[in-house]
């Protein structure tokens, strides 16, 4: 049974003033867009990508904040990018240089005695050592260990848990799944029992069953509630966690700003052939059929494609195909993926380097959280369910321009900032005075650390996530378009029955963050959306 009766006249194909054929179309230059398009041409595809922006990048592009300064407009650190996707498309050959690996956490203190996570190892800003550093050490090298069993389903398609009979796909899966469960017995019963008693778990009991709460304890939690509508004593939150380390948790900064990093996406698909138009926004999927058969955009324009892939969230490839060629079942699923943005993004442009009290030179350069405990997280969380504004927000920032010069004129400086649990419903609106609200309370908190820093202030760009919603068309301004929430991952991502790429629609594959594995700038959706194609057939 289909959601409609009656087809949208422009998803009837017909003839167009420059009709062009392709093998596939990717709607979306973002970068699992383009690495879906650089992963199929690879292969020898005739690939079309079409952005509506002006710019390729979505949520990882560079740009101008004010005169002479240039900083990450959304996304400002590379988290877990694949390496698949890094080796495959050869990304250092197209450009990408990283300026800082492996970047060190500064987990902010009230009273100055900040401490610095590199890894597995805690020690306080001025060198001293941290007395909770032994068994923060054993716990974080459980949580990669544990994060290591999952790793490799972020790196295919999700397995069938039913049905599908015995193809050679279907056999390879069933044999991933049992290695997973070998893995696990290979643990020992202490270690897979207590995998299986914390994954579905929250993070505040699982750190602070074993560490004090503080900033060595609100880093951790900060990692795993981040971009996501959940507090530390939400459940699932260390599966959530476990996501962000299953590639080890690196966080870097590539040369050029996160802008970096879709332009070196772009140039391995022209390399490869692919076409990439930007400014092109797509009107309609067309449907030929019961099949998809290429896409209309700008005046009349159409281009035809037996494939056709999406990077948008998944409500919006729903209007751009129509609901009328999905199930009931599968728009009513599609209607109740939960994508509610509490992230905003700041950027400051500065006069000067700030000084925040005890940290060098080095360390200002590090990634810097406030998020002094687990508790403070949780009540900052509060306001957001109400739609109100957390008078204490958390807020990971970094100045990208110390560690890459080139982004700022002079002495000029830009610091990045992704305010946490600034709600998208947000009570009255994100008007100007809202916007300004938020940047106001954000640098009271940061002047605690670094006092005088608003004097440094020469410009402010204020990202709501309604803002984001708007420039991106993400539903909700949510950074990875849907809540990474143990009901929306692996085969339930985006939803139950569209958890392998495909979306029941004939040809029309999802291909962004709503996809598995889902969020951050990991390629790994794209690439996997791609692969999935080719092996299902598709008219390739």
């Amino acid at each position: 049974m289909r959601g409609g009766h009656g087809r949208r006249e422009n998803q009837t194909m017909k003839a167009s003033s420059a009709k062009n054929s392709y093998d596939a179309i990717v709607v979306g230059a973002g970068h699992n867009g383009l690495t879906a398009a650089a992963t199929l041409a690879k292969r020898g595809k005739r690939v079309l990508v079409l952005e509506r922006s002006q710019s390729i990048g979505g949520m990882a592009k560079t740009s101008e904040i004010a005169p002479g300064v240039r900083g990450p407009r959304m996304a400002h650190l590379l988290y877990n990018l694949s390496p698949l996707v890094s080796s495959e498309l050869d990304l250092e050959a197209h450009g990408l240089r990283i300026v800082a690996r492996d970047l060190p956490t500064v987990s902010l203190s009230p009273d100055g005695r900040h401490v610095v996570i590199a890894g597995a190892e805690a020690r306080y800003c001025d060198g001293g050592a941290h007395p909770d550093a032994e068994t923060f050490s054993s716990l974080w090298q459980r949580m990669i260990r544990f994060s290591a069993l999952i790793a490799p389903i972020f790196a295919r398609t999700p397995p069938r848990l039913a049905g599908g009979g015995m193809s050679r796909q279907n056999l390879f899966e069933g044999a991933q799944l049992a290695k997973l469960g070998l893995d696990l017995r290979r643990m020992g019963k202490s270690e897979m029992r207590e995998f299986l008693r914390v994954v579905f778990s929250n993070v505040s009991d699982l750190f602070l069953d074993e560490i004090p709460d503080g900033p060595l304890a609100g880093a951790m939690a900060a990692d795993a509630v981040l971009g996501a509508w959940a507090g530390p004593k939400s459940p699932g939150t260390v599966l959530m966690l476990m996501y962000r380390l299953a590639q080890g948790g690196a966080k870097q900064l590539p040369a050029g700003g996160m802008g970096a990093v879709t332009d070196a996406l772009a140039n391995a698909a022209r390399a490869r052939g692919a076409e990439i138009r930007t400014g092109v926004g797509v009107d309609s999927v067309l449907i030929d059929g019961e099949r998809v058969g290429g896409v209309a955009f700008g005046r009349n324009e159409s281009a035809e494609a037996p494939l056709v892939f999406s990077s948008l969230d998944t409500m919006s490839t729903l209007k751009l195909v129509g609901a009328e060629h999905f199930d009931i079942e599968a728009c009513r699923r599609i209607q109740n993926i939960r994508a509610k943005g509490t992230a905003a993004k700041i950027n400051f442009a500065l006069s000067a380097v700030p000084k925040f009290h005890g940290l060098d030179d080095t360390l200002l350069r590090a990634r810097l959280l406030v998020a002094p405990s687990v508790n403070y997280i949780e009540r900052a969380f509060n306001p957001a369910k109400y739609g109100e504004l957390p008078s204490e927000p958390m807020i990971e920032a970094v100045i990208p321009s110390l560690s890459d010069p080139s982004l700022c004129d002079d002495d000029a400086h830009v610091m990045s900032a992704i305010v946490q649990f600034a709600p998208y419903d947000l009570k009255g609106g994100w008007s100007s005075a809202a916007r300004e609200r938020l940047a106001k309370i954000s640098l009271a908190l940061l002047e605690q650390y670094a006092p005088g820093i608003a004097d440094l202030v020469t410009a402010t760009e204020v990202l709501s996530p309604a803002d984001i919603e708007r420039e991106t068309g993400a539903r909700g301004g949510h950074w990875h378009h849907a809540e990474m929430a143990v009901d929306q991952m692996i085969m339930l991502r985006p939803t139950n029955g569209m958890g392998r790429y495909a979306s029941g629609v004939p040809g029309l594959y999802f291909c962004g963050a709503s996809a598995h594995p889902g969020g951050d700038v990991t390629g790994a959706a794209g690439r996997n959306a791609a692969l999935q194609s080719i092996r299902d057939g598709g008219a390739l």
